[in-house]
């Protein structure tokens, strides 16, 4: 009996082992079959009573209520699929009114550029079951609530437009919006993409008024892009003659829009410009109200970034008084723009500062007044989540445990903290209105992102996604693991953070080929504790040691790690990115003289860079999208890390890979969408023309009607499939 047993087994291990060899990972895993897809709560929403939740279930078609004490729903709130003649097929998202007595649903979203889209939105009535569209008048953009739930503002072809709730009237604010030359509530295109946000109108706390940006970019010089008929989907206009798709983009030294700030009484309706000061060429980013509905805050930031101003206007008046100023040696980051936030107790507001050389939450009173750093110490906070007017704490997330790790943690003002999130590994939080429940999604190397609702003693209630079978797939498939480690930068000082990948089969003795990925940018992080599966796994499959470094220049370790690349964007990241290349090559697995490079972007402006300057270093490299001069790059990002071109001509052609063309020894691959709105595909074609007269020879790819993603039909399995292809081809693992 027991030597049929220890047959059986036999059998069965045979079997399991040549099941276990037979998962190979394919490109089409990642980009065509969703093999490793992992799971996420769609649509999360808390309701008013902090009590209930809402999500997106059936692929859209169904909004849910659930219970956050128990996790568990307790009814549909509303199923398309019960409907009788539906319009919509699909819910892409939702919003309550105030009295959670309507739902705007918004549907058949068309994309215009990173964040901005129109969409068909719906008003659905809770009361009577009724769903009518929100205008006839054509697609709609931004359409957000009043605070009281009677109306509704929108933006339709560059206006702003009022819809009312109580007599499905609809009212044009402004007339004066037109493609090109003035935008009313939305940004124009370089806002969108560098200050990171799509809506520039809010409403008055009471709903008395809606405050607007307008951007007026007449004197914005235009970019255009040929498009073609091309295929997936095909544009027939375009068979035999392209068209043009013009735009207003500014590159780095070029004309800005003018930008003003209105505010239109809804009952008187009357607009008044507020005073934002009688220079024009500035940044004014963001608006926000206070708890008072005279009140409205105006940051305002100059053309180099580096002084902020947050003014206070009356908005009956026009008047404006400056509330808070800073001013940095390098710039004021971005990030801070959404962390600036009024307490409901309307006598304090709230924002964050990299003054004590870490990014930090800070207290004030209404007066500009600082009370207390609320944050503080040698890391940096990340995201801001909340104030708990009940329980007194604030709610954020920081690298306070590691540069790797992110976890959400509560503090009062005395300094008492408490860490929410107990996993080890990268963490997000979405609290309950009332911050009595919090919804965690974790995610660690070995770990897919795990969804779990807690309560406010930090204890789970439930579990709402785990991906176990996503981490059992992983398993059967054997795929490789990466290592944390830290390489020594160019300076011979600094330990920069790192993670390795290596072949799960790999044969004593053998030198393997090494590829590193990056990104790169500022404030960018790619080295995290985190769950990813992907492309890279593949290539450790294939053969390839897999290696991330974030050099000098990215994010998690203070502002002195993070801005020493002001005015010289390259330099130091390439110097950074040649000594690890360096450093790993000397390691006894790795084949010195097949390492290659990769990156999209700002990692593809790296990837091209580095082989050139490390020419003796790198033998085959990848440039996805690159920018290739930082003077074809827009106004906002790129004069935020380096001034104009007229005050730092050598910091923009010192270190681009235009300077060092004729170092090109290896094998360099360009990748470029020939409608990128963000990084022209002029980038690609002015360095393909450089290296074309300096006599060097490199492949490159053009993707028809593609923009900055590439993507669309089969477009990214090819792609992939073609850098798989390179990499074998000249690296030869």
């Amino acid at each position: 009996m027991k030597k049929w047993i220890g047959i059986v087994f036999l059998v069965a291990w045979m079997g399991n082992s040549l099941y276990a060899q037979e998962k190979r990972l394919s490109l089409e895993d990642f980009f065509v079959k969703g093999t490793f897809y992992t799971q996420r709560v769609a649509g999360l929403r808390s309701m008013n009573d902090g009590e209930h939740y809402t999500t997106l279930e059936d692929g859209g078609t169904r909004i849910v209520k659930n219970s956050y004490k128990t996790g568990l729903p307790v009814g549909d709130l509303l199923d398309l699929k019960k409907m009788k003649d539906c319009p919509i097929e699909r819910i892409g998202d939702y919003t309550f009114s105030a009295d959670e007595g309507s739902l705007l649903i918004c549907t058949n979203v068309q994309p215009i550029y990173r964040r901005s889209f129109t969409a068909d939105y719906y008003i659905y009535r809770f009361k009577n079951g009724s769903l009518k569209p929100l205008s006839e008048g054509g697609s709609q953009q931004l359409a957000t609530f009043s605070p009281d739930g009677t109306r509704i503002a929108f933006v339709r072809d560059n206006n702003l437009f009022i819809h009312d709730l109580r007599f499905g009237s609809e009212r044009q604010i402004t007339d004066d919006g037109e493609f090109n030359r003035i935008i009313n509530g939305a940004p124009d295109w370089v806002y969108e993409e560098e200050f990171a946000f799509n809506r520039a109108f809010e409403w008055a706390p009471d709903g008395s008024a809606v405050a607007y940006i307008k951007f007026d970019e007449s004197e914005v010089r235009e970019y255009r892009m040929n498009m073609f008929a091309g295929q997936a989907p095909r544009l027939e206009q375009n068979a035999l003659y392209p068209s043009n798709y013009t735009y207003k983009y500014p590159k780095a030294g070029e004309k800005n829009s003018r930008v003003s700030v209105h505010v239109y009484d809804v009952e008187d309706r009357t607009t008044l410009k507020m005073d934002t000061g009688s220079e024009e060429d500035i940044y004014l980013p963001r608006i926000r109200w206070t708890r008072n509905p005279k009140k409205l805050a105006i940051i305002r930031l100059n053309r180099h970034q580096n002084k902020m101003e947050i003014l206070m206007a009356n908005v009956k008046t026009g008047t404006t008084s400056i509330l808070y100023r800073e001013e940095n040696p390098y710039y004021i980051a971005e990030e801070n723009l959404d962390n600036f936030v009024f307490l409901d107790n309307g006598t304090q507001f709230v924002l964050t500062s990299e003054k004590s050389g870490y990014m930090h939450l800070y207290l004030y009173d209404i007066s500009g007044r600082e009370l207390q750093p609320v944050t503080k110490g040698e890391f940096d906070i990340i995201d801001f989540y909340g104030y708990d007017p009940v329980r007194k704490v604030f709610y954020y997330s920081s690298y306070e445990e590691s540069p790797l790790e992110k976890y959400v943690y509560s503090i009062n003002t005395k300094g008492v903290k408490k860490k929410l999130t107990p996993v080890k590994g990268w963490n997000e939080a979405a609290f309950s209105k009332n911050y009595n429940y919090y919804v965690n999604v974790v995610s660690s190397r070995e770990l897919p992102p795990v969804t779990t609702l807690y309560n406010a003693k930090s204890k789970a209630v439930r579990v709402l996604a785990d991906n176990k079978a996503v981490k059992e797939k992983a398993e059967a498939y054997g795929v490789a693991q990466r290592e944390f480690i830290r390489i020594p930068a160019a300076d011979g000082q600094t330990m920069l953070n790192a993670w390795v990948m290596k072949p799960v089969n790999m044969e004593a003795g053998k030198a393997y080929p090494l590829v590193i990925t990056q990104y790169s940018g500022p404030n960018s992080q790619q080295v995290k504790n985190n769950w990813s599966l992907g492309w890279l796994e593949y290539l450790a499959q294939e053969g390839f040691i897999v290696a991330c470094v974030d050099p000098r220049g990215t994010a998690a370790r203070g502002e002195a790690f993070r801005k020493c690349t002001y005015r010289q964007l390259g330099k130091i990241e390439s110097d950074d990115m040649i000594a690890a290349a360096k450093w790993l090559a000397a390691l006894p697995e790795v084949d010195a003289k097949r390492v290659g490079i990769w990156g999209w972007s700002f990692g593809g402006f790296m990837s091209s860079l580095c082989i050139m300057k490390g020419a003796d270093v790198f033998s085959t490299a990848i440039a996805i999208a690159p920018v290739t001069n930082w003077r074809y790059y827009d106004s906002v990002y790129t004069e935020r890390y380096m001034r104009t071109p007229e005050e730092n001509e050598e910091g923009y052609d010192a270190n681009s890979p235009m300077a060092y063309v004729r170092n090109l020894k290896g094998h360099l691959l360009l990748c470029h969408g020939t409608a990128d709105d963000n990084v022209h595909v002029q980038n690609t074609y002015e360095l393909a023309e450089m290296l074309v007269q300096a006599n060097k020879q490199f492949d490159m790819a053009i993707y028809t009607n593609r923009n900055h993603s590439i993507y669309g039909g089969a477009t990214t399995l090819q792609l992939y499939t073609r850098f798989v292809n390179y990499l074998k081809q000249h690296l030869n693992p």
